[in-house]
């Protein structure tokens, strides 16, 4: 799609393809939205959240898919070990700066997990693709495939998608992303916010919880402060790929007790 051919707000929710799971990413026009001053997103921000409420949203969204081909969708999915991020693409230095900021207030955020930017693409297991607009779909076709693009295209008129390989234990082991470097600031950063963090494992989309980035009606821009507690959980030690929601919830009461800590002292809000 072009950007500015959808009216307000923007709708997103994310691509990836996992095996046999899909789900998929809309931009509409940010030109016409009122919610892309990100300072102004910052101050209105919600940021005391209950237990019930974190872990109502990590449940749906770190389990499960939004679009189900085949495979099971029923088990915890993350990196196992360092995560190194590769961009390809399009010679846009700012876009560049941009994303290796973006990788770096992850890696601040997320206490353990690893990730960083490489120049090496052979040391990379995340690579995202910068390219324009116009040549979004001719990307994704390489990557899926011309029957599944058109798929895509014709169900979600994706703006950027990402996407991960899985092993049998459901650790990931490559992850693919691809943003448009030309619809805007606001966009691109949106984008490359939640199409990373999405390839990091929580691929589900729900509309059920208001406070997520990984809602459809939902536009961040940044790092908000319930995502943090989601991916948080996530990448805890005690959470590991291939997890049921029951091996979970056994372990939730340390998990929450740490979690809660670190954002709290990485957000500044704490003692």
């Amino acid at each position: 799609m072009q950007c500015g051919t959808r009216p307000p707000p923007i709708r997103r929710a994310l691509a990836a393809i996992v095996v046999a799971v899909l789900t998929a990413s809309v931009v509409a026009s940010s030109s016409a939205a009122d919610n892309t001053d990100i300072p102004a997103n910052h101050r209105a921000e919600k940021t005391d959240f209950s237990d019930s409420q974190i872990l109502d949203g990590f449940f749906k969204i770190a389990f499960g898919a939004e679009y189900h081909v085949a495979g099971r969708v029923d088990r915890i999915r993350k990196f196992d070990g360092p995560v190194r991020v590769y961009a390809e693409g399009e010679s846009r230095p700012d876009r560049r700066a941009q994303l290796s900021r973006v990788v770096a207030d992850i890696a601040r955020r997320v206490r353990h997990l690893d990730i960083a930017m490489t120049d090496d693409s052979d040391e990379a297991n995340v690579t995202v693709h910068l390219v324009r607009d116009r040549n979004l779909g001719k990307t994704i076709a390489t990557f899926y495939g011309a029957e599944r693009a058109r798929e895509i295209h014709d169900s979600l008129d994706p703006q950027c998608l990402s996407g991960f390989r899985k092993n049998d234990r459901y650790e990931i082991e490559q992850a693919q992303v691809i943003l448009t470097v030309d619809n805007g600031d606001f966009v691109f950063l949106d984008c490359a916010y939640e199409e990373l963090l999405q390839s990091l494992g929580p691929i589900n989309d729900t509309d059920q919880v208001p406070w997520t980035m990984f809602n459809d009606d939902v536009q961040k821009g940044y790092f908000d402060v319930y995502d943090q507690y989601l991916m948080n959980i996530l990448y805890h030690p005690e959470v590991k790929p291939g997890m049921t929601v029951q091996e979970v919830k056994a372990v939730l009461p340390q998990v929450m007790s740490d979690v809660r800590g670190w954002i709290a002292r990485v957000n500044g809000t704490g003692p």
